[in-house]
């Protein structure tokens, strides 16, 4: 038994971290988004994204060693964050006004990073790593400007178990700074390079334990 949950531990590793950036996105299409709190929120939100992308793909890219399996994780994570935030539809949403984050092309930037380097691990840490962080803010904001007006989506879908803190409320641009997309995509670069090398150290990890 041991030795199959050795041999196993990539795909449970898989499920796991993908079911956690569902999780993590899974707010991603309401209005609280868009509140006061709007542009600092899509920062973080961002980098979180960047780095969960990062260090699954890499590591499921890097245990295979198979070109493509980056943008197949990326693919594992949009369906289960479309099954997922389907709830909203299911409230009365409408469709349009369901956000789901653009993973796929970054990923695709991470498998050609990974080809064309010849499986150079190096270089898709440092490539690769640099290529995601300042690409998926972008592609995000793209997604977000396709979406319907969110601020009267709100107000045309009230939720009344929100509490006052909750309620929308016009966004404050340039509150904080001028440019989330910037700041994201810098922010991103740097963090997920870090993230990069440790989706291949957990591929060594694991070799290591199913040898064991």
């Amino acid at each position: 038994l041991m030795v199959w949950l050795r041999r196993c531990t990539h795909y449970l590793f898989i499920v796991v971290v993908a079911v956690n950036s569902t999780l993590l996105t899974i707010n991603a299409g309401d209005y609280i988004f868009y509140t006061d709190w709007a542009w600092t929120s899509y920062t973080v939100f961002s980098i979180s994204q960047t780095l969960m992308l990062t260090v699954g793909a890499v590591y499921y890219l890097t245990f295979t060693g198979v070109p493509g399996t980056a943008t197949y994780y990326g693919l594992i994570m949009t369906v289960y964050t479309w099954v997922a935030k389907g709830a909203w539809f299911a409230l009365g949403y409408p469709y349009d006004f369901i956000v789901t984050p653009i993973w796929l092309p970054s990923a695709m930037l991470l498998d050609l990073a990974y080809w064309a380097t010849k499986r150079n691990k190096h270089s898709l840490i440092l490539f690769g790593g640099v290529l995601v962080g300042m690409s998926l803010p972008l592609f995000n904001m793209v997604n977000l400007i396709t979406v319907a007006d969110p601020l009267e989506t709100a107000f045309k879908y009230p939720r009344p178990t929100l509490p006052p803190y909750m309620t929308p409320i016009e966004p404050q641009v340039r509150k904080f700074y001028n440019s989330p997309v910037a700041l994201g995509a810098g922010a991103g670069a740097v963090l997920s390079v870090t993230f990069a090398a440790l989706g291949c150290k957990l591929t060594t990890w694991t070799y290591r334990w199913m040898a064991a």
